[in-house]
């Protein structure tokens, strides 16, 4: 093909073809050869070639003219390479030949005979080697970096050496000499005045691109060179970051692809696992993320910051950290371990000033030599110029170094000491407040996120402690809600270990039961060092739902810090308060279960272990102040567990009769269980009432509401629930607070009252162990100024104690109450009333004798015990012996307190009733003011309320009535029955058991009687008014009438009680049996009246069996007790004879001075009464009965009111 390319363009030289044909014939060939113009322009040059050997100018010419007209087949450039440069020229394809083959030989020359130097060593070796002598010698004598400097310059002069080449080794002899750093810097300030300022940086950073290659690693020398540069500002760190890889955003995608990560380890641990193969499987690709390790790529910013910390250049490598991602670079060991060191050294004085424990020696840690490096803190207030700045950026990963943690813990333990001792000038105090303020946030991002990195580290989780117990409560919570609500969220590490302790905590919970207890408690123990506000949340949801994990949840909790005990007490109040969970069940009667299992739990976990109580007693006040009575539960859990104390309504008489003896009489005989090993908890609850001056704001809180309970839930709650939290108001009240130091904190009774609002009854039992202290002090106090002095005087000092005690008490009740009722009854009566309690009216010497005789039973049968050690028996037969001395002398001691009471009373008694007005509306007065309010507050007062009608009686009180006050109390229950929660009823009944069993003693003998209350004033049947008439003769009521009228009593109290069974009212029929149940020893005592009841109570048996179980199970109670009682029942004729005597006992009453008039016989009202016996049987009486009641008391009982004065009671 080349050939005929050949012979067709020589013919054309050659004249035989015309230019125009071959130039077509060959653009008709190059359509289908691509290699045409290559082709073409080696036969142009052969052609070129031969021509211009040939003489003959017209081949020339054709030659010319062919490549001419050939121009548009073959480019110049291939033509410029393979043609002459004359042919060239006379193509027109360059300017001058000549000048061509002149620039082709430079060109030409540059290229093959020119050398070309890369500025390396050996192309100068002299003169570097030189230069790395000089700077290599031994520089510790005089010479000066201005000397060497000199030096260099001589050599790059005489040797021609390149300056930057001379700056790279002056780096490179720095790196293998790091311990003259201040040497080579000053060589390098000065070096660098004679350079441009971006060379050093642009050098350094070729240096760091070359180790960024795959397999480079970037040695710790240049590091550390790069560093000291920075430090001493001979480069910008602007300029040298660009030069470090890897870059910013690549950064932030592996931070974004570790939280990712993190997440779906979350999601792996949490998903619900069905079989056991999945269970392995899961468990295998756990390991397998647990042995995926890769090594991280050369991070050459990572490792600069490094360097710039071990130097402790802190500026710069706080700008480093804030380039990238939050506790991104502290994430890293190495990093986080530089930043630790630099704390060290920063703390380091301070720590050994106050920090280190007495009698530890300590290893001192040295100073950086750097000047520049930060200053070592001397004070407290030194903290905040850089060392608080350090803690932000370490974060959670503080967990790699516990000496620096502990230290850190140990200062703010100090601070705090200093902190709470302070009395400084303000502005000091505003210093240590942010110092204080800098230390919470401290604690809140970096102690506690280090302390959930930890493993399992009791020892610091103590250490913690020692500082936190010096925080007020409220800061304490509020770290553990941070701490758990927020501090998982951000970490990726804290995300994977949150995770990690749920699924630990689930698979110890499944395995927990009562007798794996003590393992499994060391598992919960050792996982709760470390992260107990989640181990908590879900150790507490599980008790929640099953109530039975409580007891062995409780004892597996005895190997936890005193930390963790805390976090377990904001646990507990979190739940407690969880607005997500409703505390009553859809009923609306109940109170949910999950409340009671935690009230449960916490009671029991309070007690057993040594937690702080402030927090939860804050809680249920707050919740009271917002009107939340539900949390009331807790504080009883509480208190019952911890003080020991059970409140119940179903003492037995003995324990009844022991609660009124002294404190020794009340360990021994008036509680269920053991309260001896109650001492340290029940010490801690009334410790952290007093501390917290919270004990006086539960009491009146709750004494507030209890009446406000029913009106601000009774319209939504059902009635028997709001009962039941009233009850709770009163058990609390009556249980846990009459303690000395409480005495000290009750404001006077006029500002309980009209300040604070409490109810009477509730504001006289805070006051009342205040009144028997002060008037004990006060005793005391004249008794020893006058030592020796009789019995008489003694009860006149004690007489005249009480006096100055209760002087102003009596001016204080008058503003209760409106003026009016100061006509019936004294103030002084009033506050005698509500002052006194069982132990000063009488000395239950029955109880003591019991006690002593139990304890003379142990003692023998310690005796007998062969088997017991000498040592033990001797040490058990001395307690004994030392509890009977302290029951005597306790017994003795209230005998004597109790005449000195009798005697006192005896003196007051008659400026008691004034009789200003009649004495029914005085004995109404007294019933709804003092006995009624008082008889349902607990059971104690139940029984005080009944002895003390006694005690005015036998008193020969004047203007006092007792038959008035007895039929009173017992005419019409209906309206007190109906009114009374649960536990009320159970205190009102025993109230009537008690005054019931008086008249019973009187109605049975004639002679008890006549002895008893023949010539009181308060069996006179003709009442008057002071001032009239007062000549006339009393008639006594005798005692055949007395027989009538207390069967007239026990007709009223059963047709009450029909009443009551008959409305199909839950509360009537509930609270009805339960009195009925009470007053059960002394009524019915009257068969048909006993037959009467038991149909009612056997009809309410039949209706309520299926509709409400409970009412049924109280009615199958009393009724099998009423048959058990039905052979002591007696016919009517028995009880009284049912023709009265012809004269009629006739009881007048004076309405006023100078007016009467009379009614018909108390004893008259048998006959009457007999014929309504039956009656009762009746329907038609469920209507008319109230109406009845008060009929028939009109027509046998003075004129007045008949009701029992309860409707108006300031209850």
């Amino acid at each position: 093909f080349q050939q005929a390319l050949y012979e067709l363009s020589y013919h054309v030289i050659k004249g035989n073809l015309k230019h125009e044909q071959a130039s077509s014939i060959l653009n008709d060939i190059s359509e289908f050869r691509e290699d045409m113009p290559s082709i073409l322009a080696d036969v142009f040059c052969i052609l070129d070639i031969e021509t211009n050997c040939l003489e003959e100018k017209s081949k020339r010419d054709y030659f010319t003219q062919l490549v001419l007209a050939c121009l548009y087949l073959v480019s110049d450039t291939v033509l410029k390479e393979r043609l002459d440069p004359e042919t060239l020229e006379s193509l027109g394809l360059i300017k001058q030949s000549q000048q061509f083959n002149q620039k082709s030989v430079k060109i030409k020359t540059k290229l093959f005979y020119k050398q070309q130097k890369f500025n390396l060593l050996r192309e100068e070796n002299e003169g570097y080697a030189k230069l790395i002598a000089e700077l290599g010698q031994d520089l510790s004598g005089n010479i000066t970096s201005d000397l060497i400097l000199e030096n260099i310059k001589s050599l790059i002069g005489c040797f021609n050496l390149d300056p930057n080449r001379v700056l790279d080794v002056i780096l490179e002899v720095f790196e293998c000499r790091p311990e003259h750093d201040d040497f080579f810097i000053s060589l390098l300030e000065s070096y660098m005045s004679m350079c441009e300022p971006q060379t050093l940086c642009h050098i350094l950073g070729f240096k760091f691109k070359f180790y960024q290659e795959p397999s480079g690693e970037t040695p710790s020398s240049l590091y550390r060179v790069a560093a000291v540069l920075l430090q001493f500002n001979l480069i910008d760190l602007d300029d040298l970051y660009v030069h470090l890889l890897p870059a910013d955003n690549s950064i932030m995608d592996e931070y974004k692809r570790e939280i990712v990560e993190a997440k779906q380890i979350v999601r792996k641990l949490t998903m619900v696992v069905l079989s056991t193969e999945k269970l392995d499987e899961r468990d295998k690709e756990k390991d397998k993320d647990d042995e995926k390790v890769e090594k991280p790529p050369d991070n050459q910013k990572l490792g600069l910051l490094e360097a710039l910390l071990k130097i402790g250049d802190w500026q710069h490598a706080q700008n480093i950290m804030d380039q990238m991602p939050p506790y991104y670079a502290a994430s890293h060991k190495l990093i986080a371990l530089a930043i630790c060191k630099l704390i060290h050294i920063t703390v380091e004085p301070l720590y050994r000033r106050v920090g280190v424990p007495k009698g530890a020696k300590g290893s001192p840690v040295s100073a950086l030599q750097n000047k520049l490096a930060p200053k070592q803190v001397e004070s407290f207030d030194d903290l905040r110029r850089d060392v608080f700045n350090m803690f932000c950026y370490l974060g959670p990963h503080l967990s790699h170094d516990p000496i620096l943690f502990a230290k850190v813990v140990r200062i703010g333990k100090s601070f705090m000491k200093e902190f709470q001792s302070d009395g400084s000038k303000q502005e000091d105090k505003e210093k240590t407040e942010v110092i204080l303020s800098c230390l919470l946030s401290i604690t809140d991002q970096v102690l506690l996120p280090s302390l959930s990195l930890m493993d399992c580290n009791a020892c610091m989780s103590e250490e913690l402690w020692g500082m936190f117990k010096t925080f007020p409560y409220q800061h304490r919570y509020r770290l553990y809600g941070q701490w758990k609500n927020e501090t998982y969220n951000g970490h990726p590490l804290l995300v994977k270990v949150k995770a990690q302790t749920i699924d630990r905590a689930k698979y110890i919970m499944k395995r927990l039961t009562k007798e794996n207890v003590k393992p499994s408690g060391r598992q919960i123990g050792k996982l709760s060092h470390s992260n107990p506000t989640i181990l908590f949340d879900y150790i507490l949801s599980q008790i929640q739902k099953y109530d039975n994990l409580i007891t062995p949840v409780v004892d597996s909790l005895k190997y936890l810090t005193s930390l963790n005990y805390d976090v377990l007490a904001y646990c507990i109040i979190e739940a407690l308060a969880n607005p997500e969970k409703e505390k009553m069940k859809h009923d609306d009667t109940t109170i949910s279960n999950w409340l009671q299992s935690l009230a449960s739990f916490c009671g029991a976990v309070f007690r057993k272990y040594p937690i702080d109580l402030a927090g939860l007693l804050q809680y249920v006040a707050n919740q009271l102040k917002a009107g939340k009575s539900f949390d009331l539960l807790i504080l009883k859990e509480v208190v019952q567990k911890m003080a020991g104390i059970e409140i119940t309504e179903e003492m037995t008489t003995e324990q009844l009769e022991a609660m009124t003896g002294g404190e020794q009489l009340k360990a021994e005989g008036g509680y269920f269980g053991q309260i001896r090993n109650t001492k340290k908890s029940s010490q801690r609850l009334k410790d952290a009432l007093l501390d917290h001056d919270l004990a006086l704001p539960l009491c009146l809180l709750m004494a507030q509401q209890r009446n406000g309970v029913i009106f601000q839930e009774g319209g939504e709650k059902h009635l028997k629930l709001v009962g039941k939290l009233y009850d709770q108001f009163g058990g609390f009240l009556a249980s846990n607070l009459s303690t000395e130091d409480y005495i000290k904190r009750v404001p006077s009774i006029d500002v309980l009252c009209n300040e604070f609002h409490t109810p009477h009854d509730a504001a006289f039992f805070l006051s009342r162990p205040m009144y028997a202290h002060h008037i004990s002090s006060k005793y005391d106090e004249l008794k020893k100024s006058e030592k020796g002095s009789k019995q008489q005087h003694k009860v006149h000092k004690y007489i005249t104690s009480c006096e100055m005690v209760m002087a102003p008490v009596h001016e204080a009740v008058v503003s209760l109450h409106v003026s009016k009722v100061w006509d019936d009854i004294s103030p002084q009566f009033y506050a005698t009333f509500w002052s006194l309690t069982m132990y000063d009216l009488a000395v239950p010497h029955t109880s003591y004798e019991r006690e002593v005789n139990k304890l003379k039973v142990q003692m023998k049968a310690i005796d007998d015990n062969q088997e017991m050690p000498p040592n033990k028996k001797k040490k058990e037969k001395e307690r004994c012996t030392a509890l009977q001395d302290k029951l005597l002398e306790e017994e003795k001691k209230q005998m004597e307190h109790v005449q000195r009471v009798l005697q006192r009373l005896k003196l007051e008694k008659d400026n008691w009733l004034l009789a200003k007005s009649t004495k029914n509306e005085t004995i109404t007065k007294f019933l709804q003011l003092c006995i009624f309010p008082r008889c349902i507050f607990s059971a104690i007062d139940a029984v005080y309320c009944a002895r003390f009608v006694e005690l005015v009686h036998q008193q020969k009180t004047p203007n006092f009535s007792t038959l008035l006050c007895y039929d009173r109390v017992f005419s019409d229950i209906i309206y007190t029955v109906a009114s009374c929660t649960e536990n009320e009823a159970s205190r009102y009944g025993r109230f009537l058991c008690c005054m019931l069993e008086t008249v019973t003693r009187w109605h049975s003998d004639r002679a008890t009687y006549e002895k008893e209350c023949g010539n009181y004033p308060g069996f006179l049947t003709i009442l008057r008014a002071t001032g009239f008439d007062g000549g006339n003769k009393a008639d006594q009521l005798d005692y055949e009438n007395f027989r009538h009228v207390v069967h007239k009593w026990h007709y009223k109290l059963t047709k009450a009680s029909v009443h009551c069974l008959e409305t199909g009212e839950y509360t009537h029929i509930r609270n009805i049996l339960i009195v009925l149940t009470k007053i059960l020893p002394w009524y019915p005592k009257v068969l048909n009246l006993g037959q009467a009841l038991e149909r009612r109570v056997n009809k309410i048996c039949q209706e309520e069996k299926e509709k409400r179980p409970d009412l049924y199970a109280l009615a199958m109670g009393y009724w099998g007790l009423l048959k058990c009682r039905k052979s002591h029942m007696i016919p009517e004729n028995e009880f009284h004879h049912k023709d009265p005597p012809p004269r009629n006992a006739v009881a007048s009453v004076q309405n006023g001075p100078g007016g009467g008039t009379s009614s018909s016989s108390l004893g008259s009202a048998s006959k009457s009464d007999e014929s309504g016996t039956e009656e009762t049987d009746k329907p038609r009486e469920r209507s008319q009965c109230g109406t009845k009641a008060v009929n028939k008391a009109s027509s046998t009982t003075p004129k007045g009111n008949s009701s029992n004065g309860n409707s108006g009671s300031n209850r």
